[in-house]
Formats: C-alpha cells, structure tokens, sequence
C-alpha cells in the first residue's frame, strides 16, 4: 500500500496522526524529533509509520520524497483501515 506523508522534523515527539491538507491522496502527518539532516528524519518517519502501522520496519520503503516534506512510502502488510484511523487523529502538536 502507498501512504503520502507530510514529515515535520526536529518536533518535540514522534507521534504519526491527523491529515495535512484536503485534496487526495490523503496526506498522514508524521512529526519526527530527528533534524532532517543525513536522512534522520527520513528514517526516523519510517520507524515512527512502521511502529503505528504495526509491520517491521524492513516492510516500509521511501519511494519518492527523499529531500522533500511530502513522501510517498510503500508499506507492505499495512492495514488500509488504520490508515483512516490514523488520518482521523487530531494533529499531533
């Protein structure tokens, strides 16, 4: 499954929840602590997505995105419906 995510980095928490935007794809926001420097925040996003989705890491891949907010990953395994409940969070602050 394809999962568009918007990553805040260098936030106070990691926490993954609550949609950027209103236009489609839906877009997850991931808030990560890691500065987006060497690609910390790029891993720090997959782990923070792989843990809420409940699959390994190995299971999520960055497919497009890499020096960009916006993200696309491929999760394997991933359960559609925890995405919708996930993108009905309140943001994260």
């Amino acid at each position: 499954m394809h999962v568009t995510i918007r990553v805040y980095p260098r936030a106070r928490t990691t926490k993954v929840g609550g949609r950027y935007g209103t236009g489609e794809p839906p877009v997850l926001i991931v808030r990560v602590s890691a500065p987006a420097a060497d690609g910390r925040a790029n891993l720090a996003a997959i782990r923070a997505v792989a843990k809420d989705f409940g699959v390994p890491t190995s299971a999520v891949r960055l497919a497009t995105g890499a020096r960009h907010r916006t993200k696309i990953l491929e999760v394997a395994g991933a359960d559609p419906d925890r995405l919708e409940q996930l993108l009905r969070l309140d943001a994260p602050e």
